[in-house]
C-alpha cells in the first residue's frame, strides 16, 4: 500500500456512506493522532486500539439519525505531490466549517491550532 492515510480516509467514507456503526483500519501511531483529531472535533463518537502484533484501529461512527456527521473526506498532500503551507496561509474549509488536518514539527493538529501556534506543515487532509 502506498498511501495508508488515503486508504484510511476512503474505508470511513465508505462506512459512512453504507451507514455502518463501525469501521477497522491497520494501526499506526499517525493514523491514531488522525483518529484523535477527529473524535476531538466531533466527527466520531470514539475510537480504540486492539491486538498485539498486529494492531487494529477501530473506529465508532457517528450518526444524526440516518445521516452521518461526517460528509467529506479529501486527501490532500500525496505520495506523488506532497502540499505544504505556511501558518497564515493555512487553509479554511468549508469557510471554517471545516477542518484541514496538518502534519507539523508538534504534531498533527488542525488548521486553527496551527495557526493559533504559528505553525506550518504538510496538509493532510480536509474534513466537513
Amino acid at each position: 500500500m502506498s498511501d495508508p492515510i488515503a486508504d484510511m480516509l476512503t474505508r470511513i467514507r465508505n462506512a459512512a456512506h453504507a451507514g455502518l456503526p463501525e469501521v477497522e483500519v491497520p494501526h499506526s501511531r499517525l493514523k491514531e493522532s488522525l483518529a484523535a483529531i477527529l473524535k476531538r472535533e466531533g466527527y466520531i463518537r470514539e475510537y480504540t486500539v486492539a491486538g498485539q502484533a498486529a494492531k487494529t484501529l477501530k473506529l465508532f461512527l457517528k450518526y444524526e439519525g440516518r445521516r452521518a456527521v461526517l460528509e467529506g473526506l479529501q486527501r490532500v498532500s500525496k505520495p506523488g505531490r506532497r502540499i505544504y503551507t505556511a501558518a497564515a496561509a493555512a487553509p479554511r474549509v468549508r469557510g471554517g466549517l471545516g477542518i484541514a488536518v496538518l502534519s507539523t514539527s508538534r504534531g498533527l493538529m488542525t488548521d486553527a491550532e496551527a495557526r493559533k501556534q504559528h505553525l506550518g506543515g504538510e496538509v493532510l487532509c480536509y474534513v466537513w
